[in-house]
């Protein structure tokens, strides 16, 4: 197989791939992965802030809970990476992207193992580093949640950009809702929630489906803040975590739980959702005046196919935005701009934004929603349309 029709299979397999749409607990941190050293240059965006970023992940036990999507593998469990501001000084390695065992079930997944290495994902660089010290005050707490199918690693570049900006991130594996994730006992776990929404026999199964995967992914959002900020908390450095400071985003299915997470759980101050269709109807009553933005791509206009934006939209009693993207598509508030454009092949020839305007609206908008409501430092850029952003549509219907 030339080159060329290797890089175009993998897109078109990558891009089906990523269109799917204080209880007793026990925690466990996960020893830092080994430096490497190949002589790969491929790297996600450097963060744009002023900390340097450090990163730990936690393998975290729900014990009230069994898993919903495999109830015979017990209680509910979660991979969490964190991703924090860091002192400058003793550096350690860098993190890996994902694990090469989580790179060749997501290959597995989209039928490339043998085409394309599991080096291609589980080596692309980052820039947080393993053993890092956490910088010295109180930040407040982002928590992210994947699209359907799609790794934690996925929301890496956000993560550390907002770590660099000085916001405490943990991006969540939820058990059997991704197409590979690593357990650190060698287990490996596949997308059993994606098998049961592709099976669903009707349009409002599938809908209702997605119900449950949202609000199952708000409890574990909600467990999640449990385990980082109440007694006993799971990580060593959560002292300077602000624990009346927190918010939760999303993309594709994540966005969606944002929205179930802030209708459960009143300690989620704000929320995001990045193009996901919202699977739990926000009450007439809505959330309780706290902000909420939609940041979503054209297939999220006002009067679209996805009538779910604008019933949200009318339902949100707080401070509240709904911005589309010109020429981006549904992964391009994600790594995989990135990853496409590192291993050189178009996944979404809808797109018209460069990689490298995709990652930065991303970050920009998201982060000043964050800076305005989390720090309460006004955001001009969120006030209206800028002409440094012309992409981005104010919508106001």
């Amino acid at each position: 197989m030339t080159t060329r029709l290797r890089r175009r299979t993998a897109a078109t397999a990558l891009a089906a791939l990523l269109l799917l749409a204080a209880p007793v607990t026990t925690a466990h941190a996960l020893p830092s992965p080994a430096a490497s050293t190949g002589t790969e240059t491929l790297a996600l965006p450097r963060p744009t802030g002023s900390y340097a970023v450090g990163t730990e992940v936690l393998h975290l036990t729900d014990h009230d809970r069994a898993d919903p999507w495999v109830p015979e593998a017990g209680d509910r469990e979660l991979l969490v990476s964190l991703y924090y501001p860091a002192r400058p000084g003793r550096p350690g390695p860098t993190a890996p992207y994902m694990s090469t065992s989580e790179a060749q079930l997501v290959l597995e997944s989209i039928g490339l193992e043998g085409t394309v290495q599991p080096s291609a994902l589980s080596a692309l660089g980052t820039h947080a580093r393993t053993g890092a010290w956490a910088a010295h005050g109180s930040f407040p707490l982002v928590l992210l949640s994947p699209g359907l199918g799609n790794p934690r690693a996925t929301v890496t570049s956000l993560a550390e950009d907002l770590a660099s900006r000085g916001y405490v991130t943990a991006s969540v594996d939820h058990a059997y809702e991704s197409v590979g994730t690593e357990l650190p006992d060698g287990r490996l776990l596949t997308c059993v929630a994606c098998e049961k929404m592709k099976s669903a026999p009707t349009k409002e199964a599938r809908a209702k489906l997605g119900g449950l995967v949202s609000a199952g992914r708000a409890a574990d959002l909600s467990f999640v803040l449990d385990r980082l900020t109440g007694h006993r908390p799971a990580w060593k450095n959560s002292g300077v975590i602000d624990r009346h400071r927190v918010a939760a985003v999303g993309h594709s299915m994540g966005g969606s739980a944002a929205a179930s997470t802030m209708l459960t759980d009143p300690r989620f101050d704000a929320g995001v959702n990045m193009d996901g269709t919202v699977f739990e109807r926000i009450p007439t009553s809505g959330l309780g005046g706290r902000p909420f933005m939609m940041l979503g791509n054209p297939f999220h206009s006002p009067g679209g196919e996805d009538l779910s934006w604008d019933e949200s939209w009318s339902r949100l009693d707080g401070w509240k935005r709904w911005l589309v993207v010109q020429g981006s598509g549904h992964s391009s508030f994600t790594d995989v701009p990135v990853l496409a454009d590192r291993m050189g092949v178009t996944l979404d020839r809808s797109v018209t934004l460069t990689t490298g305007r995709q990652v930065d609206i991303t970050r920009a908008y998201v982060g000043a929603f964050l800076d305005q409501h989390l720090k309460g430092r006004h955001q001009h850029l969120l006030d209206g349309p800028t002409p440094g952003n012309p992409e981005v549509v104010f919508q106001q219907p």
